[in-house]
């Protein structure tokens, strides 16, 4: 029966990735560009659609300890603002972190921050742990989805536009993430484990 459990070896990709700037910076860009194409996977909602970048946010917080993490979604962040077509539906510019998103696209910087902190102090080892670690983050990037949205059109209209439509589909990108996670680190852990023997 496969363990998972990871009590030994990484607890996130930086301490394989190392300290190179070069390794790092690669690492942050291509996981930018990794949330970016998980954001054109859309169902067209009003005002928010649903994408997979919940799901891209929680792998890279999972997996990417704190520092990686967050320079990771900032740079996805500062890719769309400067005109990229990043955000869902190719969308991109200043406008955007005026719409029915913006909540999100802050939720999805502050999911990646407090994911990895909880990382890189191994609350993500067990499989409970990486469940309510993940949990947290979709706290804090509905928290703050609706919170804007309750700005714009009003607290029960953005239950009705920001959660309810979202809630399942959540659940099992939860579910995805910490699998997914834990098959990305446990990887890690026996390459790391090879090289090192």
């Amino acid at each position: 029966m496969t363990s998972v459990t990871l009590t030994k070896g990484v607890e996130s990709l930086e301490s394989i990735i190392g300290a190179g700037l070069v390794r790092q910076g690669s690492a942050v860009l291509l996981g930018s560009v990794f949330l970016a194409a998980m954001s054109q996977i859309t169902v067209p909602f009003f005002p928010v659609p649903m994408t997979l970048q919940t799901l891209a946010v929680m792998l890279i917080g999972l997996t990417l300890g704190f520092r990686l993490a967050t320079l990771t979604v900032a740079t996805y962040l500062v890719e769309g603002a400067i005109g990229l077509p990043v955000f869902a539906g190719f969308a991109s510019g200043p406008a955007v972190f005026i719409g029915g998103t913006a909540g999100y696209l802050a939720g999805f910087l502050a999911a990646a921050a407090a994911m990895g902190f909880l990382v890189d102090r191994g609350a993500a080892k067990s499989w409970l742990g990486r469940i309510a670690t993940l949990a947290v983050g979709e706290a804090l990037i509905f928290g703050l989805g609706i919170a804007y949205l309750t700005y714009l059109y009003g607290f029960s209209k953005a239950l009705e536009y920001g959660l309810y439509p979202f809630v399942a589909a959540d659940l099992l990108k939860m579910l995805i993430a910490a699998l997914l996670g834990t098959g990305i680190l446990q990887g890690v852990s026996r390459y790391s484990s090879n090289r090192a023997g």
